[in-house]
């Protein structure tokens, strides 16, 4: 049996991650990763307790969708409410990082960004992570590593048993069919 490396075992968490999403622009998931344990992961969705885009809509200034917190964000932050040092480790995300997004992980002191997707890619966001030191990499997603169908099923008939609304169960079921025929 051939295992999958350290990125795309990291990478895969981050698209699970991914399928909890509230935005309805983009689906993005983000895991932190030091000395190859997994100490944080976000998904891009509203402030806890807030509306989400899913049942509300998108709050969109500026062609920017302001009611979202980002993946990489919510990882971070996660971080800093349970004191949990991000100096040094790696993150994983789905999406190449917009320029707020950069900055913060720069602050952090991320030493390295892994990412499946370019998704408009700033120039300055890549200046800085270079001035910076951060070490940017972009990881093939190949199908061997996508989300299949067996594991999907698992994962929403466990979600069925545990008692967890059936619309809710309908929603995750619908947007896992759509990301896995994305990645095909």
């Amino acid at each position: 049996m051939e295992r999958i490396s350290w990125n795309e075992y990291f990478l895969a968490q981050s698209h699970l991650l991914a399928l909890r999403s509230t935005c309805t622009r983009l689906t993005v998931g983000a895991t932190i990763v030091r000395d190859k344990r997994i100490i944080a992961g976000g998904y891009n969705g509203s402030i806890a307790g807030g509306d989400h885009c899913i049942d509300e809509g998108c709050y969109v200034i500026d062609n920017h969708c302001v009611r979202t917190i980002h993946a990489e964000m919510n990882a971070l932050l996660q971080c800093a409410k349970f004191g949990v040092p991000t100096a040094g480790a790696d993150i994983y995300v789905t999406h190449f990082p917009c320029l707020q997004c950069c900055k913060a992980i720069i602050q952090a002191g991320i030493k390295t960004v892994f990412y499946a997707e370019d998704y408009k890619n700033h120039p300055y966001a890549l200046e800085l992570f270079e001035k910076a030191g951060v070490k940017v990499e972009k990881v093939e997603y190949t199908s061997r590593q996508s989300v299949d169908n067996e594991l999907v099923d698992q994962l929403l008939h466990e979600l069925e048993e545990s008692g967890v609304d059936q619309e809710i169960v309908r929603n995750f079921s619908e947007r896992a069919r759509n990301l896995i025929k994305d990645r095909a």
